[in-house]
Order: C-alpha cells, then structure tokens, then sequence
C-alpha cells in the first residue's frame, strides 16, 4: 500500500480516531526511552564544554525545542496547504492540533535560550536576528489560534488560519538562515548534515537522543489533541461511529 493510499484510508475521521490513541502510546513510550537515555548522555556522560562550562547542557532542551519550533510550523503550513486544496476536513484538523505545540515549543526555545545567553552574552535577550524572528515565529503561532477561536463558523475558520499559516512560513527559513545572511550574536549550527559535527561524539549522541525523544513526545500530544477535535466535531455533525464509541 503505497503513502498516498495509506493517508486516504486513514483521513476518515473514523479510522483516524481508532489508530491515533495505540500510536499515541508509542510515540510515549518510545518519548521516555529516548528522553532518559538522551538526558543521562547530555548530564551525567558528555563533557564539561572547554568554554562555555556546564552551563551549555541546558542546549540539551534548547536545541530540540528550537528545531521543533520550526518545523511544526511547516508541518502545519503543509496540512494548511493539503486542507485548502482538497477540503479535507482532517488535514485542517492536524494544523490546529500542531499550534497549540508549536507555540510552547517556540516559548521555550525563546525561554531556554535566554537561560543560556545570560551566562554566555551576559544578557538575557537582545534584539538578535535569530531572537526576534524567533518571536515572531510566537506572534504567529498564538495570532493564528487566536484567529480561530474568534470565528465562530468552524469552516471559515480553518480556511482562514490556513491561509495565515501559509502566509507566515516564509518566517521559517528567515530563522533557519539568519546566522548567515546576518552578523549575529547567536552561534552557527554545530550538527549538519552531510558536514563533520564540531562538538564532541557524546554531546551529539545526547543531543540526537533528546531531539528524537521530543519528537516522539510531540507526535503522542499532537496525536492526542488532534483526536480529541475529531471527537467533538463529529459529535457535532452527529456521526454514528462518535455515539457508538461513547457508548462502548
């Protein structure tokens, strides 16, 4: 069964409330083995950094979270993009349940980033272009659930914020780049693909498992939530299937 057959089968709501709660304890379970072992790597086996001291394991968080804030926006610019030309429903259900996560993983980016910066700039937030696209990216995020929550017809709404997610994407590659393009306080990227990693083996094992750990963490609560939606919009349109599992 090929990707595209499997998302078609799988974009009735039905079908997609029965395989989100099993895959959703996975994803938790997998978040828990890969969230200790990537922790007791980055706390208790990689090295004290030569500069910056004990202070850079609080990367350990940072980073996953920083990486996270990025790429859920595209995830949801995508699922917006796949709602507005198909119309279906699901696709604009995901995008909502991805905000929600997206904007807590920006905050603390934003939040462990300062924890970071004040022992290392001696300052805890300055108007770097890293920083501030950053926030933007959180302006967005709580701009665009607050848009939904102010229209009442649930259609309109999610064609709406769709169209404001795709409209903010370009934000992305703005953080992703700013390093570059600019002269910034805010450091390169240590890990590339297809590029030697500049931090030693261990601190990158550590950040890889932690990296993966929350991922697997925001798929179980993305899952979740979207599946919680499904329920209370189905309700509403009086589906069979939603008084039968309710009942069972």
């Amino acid at each position: 069964m090929s990707f595209g057959s499997l998302l078609y089968r799988y974009a009735a709501p039905a079908r997609f409330h029965a395989l989100a709660g099993p895959l959703a304890r996975v994803l938790w379970a997998l978040a828990l083995l890969l969230g200790v072992a990537g922790l007791a790597v980055g706390f208790f086996i990689a090295p004290t950094d030569a500069q910056q001291g004990e202070s850079y394991r609080i990367l350990y968080l940072h980073v996953p979270v920083a990486w996270l804030s990025m790429l859920l926006y595209v995830v949801m610019a995508g699922w917006s993009a796949v709602g507005l030309a198909f119309n279906a429903r699901l696709a604009f259900t995901l995008a909502q349940a991805i905000a929600p996560t997206g904007a807590m993983m920006t905050f603390l980016a934003l939040w462990t980033g300062a924890l970071w910066g004040q022992p290392t700039w001696g300052t805890w937030w300055v108007w770097d272009a890293r920083l501030t696209s950053e926030l933007i990216l959180l302006l967005l995020y709580l701009g665009i659930i607050a848009l939904h929550g102010a229209i009442d017809d649930p259609r309109r709404a999610a064609r709406t914020t769709a169209v404001c997610a795709l409209i903010g994407v370009v934000n992305v590659p703005i953080i992703y780049f700013s390093v570059m393009w600019w002269n910034t306080l805010h450091q390169g990227a240590t890990i590339n693909i297809g590029r030697a990693s500049t931090i030693a083996p261990t601190m990158a094992w550590g950040l890889v498992l932690c990296t993966l750990g929350l991922w697997c963490h925001v798929g179980a609560v993305i899952l979740m939530r979207a599946r919680r939606l499904v329920l209370r919009q189905e309700g509403l349109r009086g589906a069979r299937w939603v008084a039968q599992w309710r009942t069972a």
